[in-house]
C-alpha cells in the first residue's frame, strides 16, 4: 500500500516539476511548484517525518510561494517588456546543463542501491524527539542561527527603509 502511494506521489512530484519548467505562464508555473511541494510533503509523511512535512508546507508552499506570486503579479511581466535573448545565452545554458548532467552522472556512478527498511521505528520523525535533540545537542547552533536570522531581518529593514529628510 505504501509503495503504491509513494509511486503516485513520486510521479506527481516529477510531473509537477516538469510542468514548472515547461509552462510559459509564470503564475501557472508557481502554482505547479506549490503542487510539487505538496507531493514532496506527502513523501515526508510516508517517511514518518510529520514535523518536516508540516514545516515544508508552511514555509515553502505557504510563505515563499505566496511571496513569489506577489512578486510576479507586482512585476506584471508581458512579452512586450521581455528582452530578446541572444544565441550566447542559449549556448551558456546548454553548457551549464551539460555540466549539471556530468555532475549527476558522477554522483550516481557508484550505482543506486534500493533496500527495504526492515526495522521500522515509529518514534523517528516525531516532534518530541526533534525538540529533545534540538535543545540538548544542538542548542548553540540553533541560537546562532536565530541570531543570524535576526541580523538578516534588521539588515532588510535598514535596506528597505527610506531616508526622510525634514
Amino acid at each position: 500500500m505504501s509503495l503504491a502511494v509513494f509511486l503516485i506521489l513520486a510521479a506527481a512530484s516529477v510531473l509537477f516539476a516538469l510542468l514548472v519548467v515547461f509552462t510559459k505562464n509564470p503564475v501557472h508555473s508557481v502554482i505547479y511548484l506549490i503542487l510539487a511541494f505538496f507531493a514532496i510533503a506527502g513523501q515526508y509523511v510516508l517517511l514518518n517525518a510529520q514535523f518536516l512535512a508540516v514545516v515544508h508546507i508552511i514555509v515553502y508552499a505557504g510563505a515563499i510561494m505566496v511571496l513569489f506570486l506577489f512578486v510576479l503579479m507586482l512585476l506584471n511581466l508581458n512579452m512586450d517588456t521581455e528582452p530578446t535573448q541572444t544565441g550566447r545565452w542559449k549556448l551558456g545554458a546548454a553548457i551549464a546543463a551539460g555540466m549539471l548532467l556530468v555532475t549527476f552522472i558522477g554522483a550516481l556512478k557508484g550505482g543506486i542501491q534500493l533496500s527495504a527498511v526492515t526495522d521500522h521505528n515509529p518514534q523517528v520523525g516525531l516532534v518530541q524527539n526533534l525538540g529533545r535533540v534540538l535543545f540538548t545537542d544542538f542548542v548553540v547552533p540553533f541560537e546562532i542561527a536565530g541570531i543570524l536570522f535576526l541580523a538578516a531581518m534588521v539588515g532588510a529593514v535598514m535596506v528597505g527603509k527610506r531616508d526622510v529628510t525634514i
